[in-house]
């Protein structure tokens, strides 16, 4: 599983004429690969909710989404799979292929639902074209990788 967080001010998702937005939170960017299991959503759900890259009170980063009550934007991205090593054009065969990708987005998102309440969750559309506007807070933006 490869993940991008980005703390955001607030962001937006749109898709076929659906509109998804936030406000303080993050932005989970989520790539499924073909070798993921289960126990990779479980240790990738309890590091986000519990990433302390939000200010305290001294301007330290000390507080995790659940800390400041924020909330997520969850978009599916099997970009993040892009291998690039050779030649111009990702290649994205390690990607998970999409019914089996489909699957596990969806237990993300359903887990993430049992660690924040589920109005604080907002998510794209898995394989969709999407716009994402994001105003990133710092900016400050975090690679996750199991």
């Amino acid at each position: 599983m490869k993940i991008v967080v980005q703390r955001v001010k607030k962001a937006s998702v749109l898709y076929e004429n659906v509109k998804e937005e936030i406000s303080k939170g993050l932005v989970v960017f989520v790539g499924i690969g073909q070798n993921d299991k289960e126990q990779d959503i479980e240790y990738m759900v309890k590091k986000i909710v519990n990433l302390r890259i939000f200010e305290n009170e001294l301007g330290k980063m000390d507080k995790s989404v659940l800390d400041i009550d924020g909330e997520l934007l969850v978009v599916s991205e099997f970009t993040l799979y892009g291998d690039c090593r050779k030649g111009n054009r990702p290649d994205f065969t390690s990607a998970a292929k999409p019914p089996f990708a489909l699957q596990m987005y969806n237990n993300f998102v359903d887990k993430l639902k049992t660690l924040l309440p589920p109005e604080k969750i907002k998510t794209g559309k898995f394989a969709a074209h999407m716009i994402v506007e994001i105003i990133n807070d710092g900016p400050v933006t975090i690679i996750l990788e199991t």
